[in-house]
């Protein structure tokens, strides 16, 4: 690869301009009050995508938001990338929280302030910015397919059904993803596993409206009280998941291995400081890196019911409802665990109320193995960039439609992802090092190089 920090540093106030545009979006798939502002950032995707360079560029239309596609096949004998990412971001709620409007980026230092900005759309935009410099600079090595969606924030409910149906036009040889994080740019590491995911909604209903608390309460079971009960009930004081049968599948990580991932740079008070907590916490005889990267978690999410206005209001609430996720890992599967789950919630609930268990969204744990070429070419593009050596880590996050790539299409996944832990997302004052978006868009190219290299 030649030139390519001078692209870069030629063009990087419009690259950064260009994702602060696109960031202005409100792409809030989980709400259809913004299904236009949705739509509007798939059509700004497909713009960019199009002026980056690539051909039969399309929205392709599914049962809800598009997945915009593009691709540039300079030759089909020669290998192909598909880069999957997404257009959609998360609520922003609580608004209060964020220190400048979400949608209304804000650069200091070094970092872009706006919901999305590491989540997905920072990165996804890295490869956009990527595939214009490869072409501007007649560098592209190999095929490259583009398929960026707009509901993974509510599970890719609608990608199944299109990756199905479009096998023959989505046939590559490797999935490159960024919408991972590095340990930190001083310890770049490669994504190697992501955790499953069962996500539901519980309700719990005791009388037919709100009572007056005074009268009532100590009679009529309070249906807050119960949840909360029931919810605590759900891990012992080990802080391990008592559903039964939760742990059956479980892999168990190796002594080895565990001893290997220990060697991790990671420095627990910092992990302390950065949060303003006093202590970590989860299950016993595991530490913290190995309880968000190899070990099952239940966490409730939300959980709302009675009155919460100003002031007091002495009400037994007819109703309290909760948002609950737990993350898989492998050999776990997502609707055995949320069967499980159902069941076991409705059997601890006593007969002084009704249960409702909804299941909202899941998907499989993931892993990529290191000894394939397509890891070691982007372990290669890590050290050229970089300067240093990659590690190998697992992360305690989700991407549910990884696990079925691979079921349908037989490919692997590369997650090449340059976001930190720190960036705050799905929270407030989301944000994305402009360092990161930049380092992304010099080593993409390099994968690009390698893989081809590699798979001649």
């Amino acid at each position: 690869m030649k030139d390519v920090k001078k692209y870069i540093e030629a063009n990087k106030d419009r690259f950064i301009a260009e994702l602060v545009e696109l960031l202005k979006i409100p792409s809030i798939s989980a709400d259809s009050a913004y299904k236009n502002d949705t739509m509007a950032a798939a059509e700004a995707v497909k713009k960019t995508l199009e002026l980056a360079g690539a051909e039969n560029t399309e929205l392709c239309p599914t049962a809800g938001y598009p997945v915009v596609y593009g691709e540039k096949i300079i030759d089909p004998t020669l290998p192909t990338i598909l880069v999957y990412g997404h257009y959609d971001v998360q609520p922003a709620d609580p608004i209060e929280l964020w220190d400048s409007p979400p949608f209304m980026p804000v650069i200091k230092d070094g970092k872009i302030y706006a919901r999305g900005a590491a989540d997905d759309k920072g990165q996804i935009y890295m490869h956009v910015k990527a595939l214009e410099l490869m072409i501007k600079t007649n560098q592209l090595p190999c095929n490259v397919k583009f398929i960026i969606e707009g509901e993974e924030e509510v599970g890719s409910v609608n990608l199944g059904t299109f990756i199905k149906e479009n096998t023959e036009r989505l046939k590559a040889d490797i999935i490159l993803i960024s919408d991972t994080s590095m340990l930190s740019m001083e310890h770049p590491s490669i994504t190697t596993g992501l955790k499953g995911l069962s996500y539901l909604e519980v309700e719990i209903t005791g009388p037919n409206r709100d009572l007056h608390s005074g009268v009532y309460g100590g009679a009529v079971a309070n249906p807050i009280n119960i949840l909360s009960k029931m919810i605590a009930s759900l891990t012992d004081e080990n802080n391990r998941i008592t559903i039964p049968g939760f742990y059956d599948n479980v892999v168990e990580v190796s002594a080895e291995e565990r001893a290997e991932m220990a060697k991790t740079p990671f420095e627990l008070n910092d992990y302390k400081d950065h949060l303003n907590i006093n202590d970590v916490h989860g299950e016993k005889g595991y530490s913290t890196i190995e309880r968000t990267s190899i070990r099952p978690t239940l966490d409730v999410n939300g959980i709302w019911g009675g009155y919460i206005g100003e002031g007091a209001k002495t009400v037994l609430p007819s109703k309290a409802q909760a948002k609950i996720s737990m993350r898989l890992v492998p050999n776990q599967s997502s609707e055995e665990i949320t069967q499980l789950f159902k069941n076991h919630f409705k059997s601890i609930a006593p007969d002084s109320v009704k249960v409702v268990v909804k299941p909202h969204h899941g998907g499989e744990p993931y892993v990529t193995p290191i000894d394939i070429p397509a890891y070691q070419a982007a372990a290669k593009a890590i050290a050229t960039t970089f300067g240093k050596p990659s590690i190998p880590v697992r992360a305690g996050g989700s991407i549910p439609i990884v696990a079925l790539f691979e079921k349908e299409l037989g490919l692997k996944s590369i997650l090449l992802g340059f976001g930190l832990n720190s960036d705050a997302i799905h929270s407030p004052n989301e944000h994305y090092g402009i360092f990161n978006f930049l380092k992304g868009i010099e080593t993409i190219p390099y994968f690009f190089e390698n893989f081809s290299q590699l798979k001649k």
